[in-house]
Formats: C-alpha cells, structure tokens, sequence
C-alpha cells in the first residue's frame, strides 16, 4: 500500500542504515527528521533498530504545535528537539541527532571546537559551540541547543552527542562526516602542542560563500 510521503519515508528509512554504516550512531539511539512542508515534519520513531525501520514506522508531527497522531506509532523522544530547530531556522530541510565518538568526546569536555579545518568551517560554521547540559528530551535542552546551532550547522550537546542540520538530508549528512573529522583532527592536534584555528572572520567568510554556492547547485540540481 502506497504510504502518504513515501519518497520521505523510504529516505528516512535508507538514511538510518547509513548512520549505523559510518559509525555515528549505534542500537536505537539518535533520531533523524526531515521538513515535509511549512507546518509537519517526518521523524524516525522511538526504540526501533535502525536495521528494522519501514516506511510505515515514519511518524508526522505538526512541529509547530509538536502534535501527532498519539493512536499510531511512538515517535523518537527528541522530536521537540527537531521541532524548536526547524521552528528557529526556517533554511533547515533535514536534522540529523548523532553519539558520533569523535564529537561525542568533545561534547563530553564540553568545549566549543573552533574552525581547525578549512572544510569545518565552510560546511558547519565558525566554531561549533557546546549546548550547556539538560536532560535529555526536556525544554531545556532545546532552548540551550537551538542556542548554540545560530549561525551554525551543528551544535555539540554536552555529555550526551551533536545535532546537525542541511538544506537537505545529503548537506545535513555532510555536516555529520565534517563534524566528525574536525572534532578528531582538534582532539589530535591538542596532543601536538595544541591545535590552531582559522580566524573567526575568515571562518565566517568561508562558512557564507559555502552556503551561497550550496544554494545555486541545489537549485541547478531542481
């Protein structure tokens, strides 16, 4: 039977294996969401594998008013999380809620990583900053999250993972591969005298003209 928003669906459900291929999340933990349109979201439900999600497991939330269909599926615990995200950054298309180690590790130091790769901060911004901690699946923890994203693609969330976030689920992606890189290459740079950052305004210039060209290839892709 053909589901509502089956293409977002399927995607979801291929996106999960590829967080459980490149090692950014393990078992049933992170969580996965993409924007349908101005009011609903899609978002991966909550204690399922990634190896055994369908289509039909996906649950749509009105991440205005975070309601749901409470008679269906159980979406993942987060889902207040994806919404105070997509409700502050209007750009946003797909989130992505990793325990990838590199940035889990730096979550854990809770430091802010600064742009040590020309790629980190062209893809996820001038610095990726630390949300102070908050329980997990609480209003804190959104408003210090949704905090630390501005002007950013991703934020490290303190003793528990990072968030990231894209125009699309490839570019929401590519902030998780370039996350994980930058978080190792400052950790192993610490250990060489410590490691050395671009400046803040060429950060932030590299970061700007990314999204710009990011933006003429997706619409020469449409």
């Amino acid at each position: 039977m053909q589901l509502h928003y089956q293409q977002e669906r399927e995607a979801l459900v291929q996106a999960g294996l590829k967080l459980v291929e490149q090692g950014l999340v393990a078992r049933t933990w992170g969580n996965i969401s993409v924007k349908l349109n101005e009011e609903e979201m899609l978002i991966t439900p909550s204690g399922k594998f990634y190896e055994d999600l369908t289509p039909a497991d996906m649950v749509i939330i009105k991440f205005k008013t975070n309601d749901y269909d409470k008679t269906g599926i159980k979406p993942s615990s987060e889902f207040k999380l994806h919404s105070g995200i997509y409700n502050d950054r209007k750009e946003f298309s797909a989130i992505i809620h990793t325990h990838q180690m590199n940035a889990s590790t730096c979550a854990a130091a809770r430091v802010e990583v600064p742009a040590v790769l020309d790629d980190l901060a062209q893809i996820v911004g001038p610095s990726v900053r630390c949300a102070d901690y908050a329980l997990p699946s609480t209003k804190k923890i959104v408003r210090e999250t949704v905090k630390a994203m501005r002007g950013r693609n991703a934020a490290l969330m303190a003793n528990h993972g990072a968030v990231c976030a894209g125009r699309d689920l490839d570019e929401a992606f590519a902030v998780c591969q370039v996350l994980e890189k930058g978080c190792k290459a400052f950790i192993e740079a610490q250990f060489l005298g410590g490691a050395k950052h671009i400046s803040k305004f060429e950060a932030w210039a590299m970061h700007q003209v990314y999204l710009k060209k990011y933006s003429k290839i997706a619409k020469k892709k449409k």
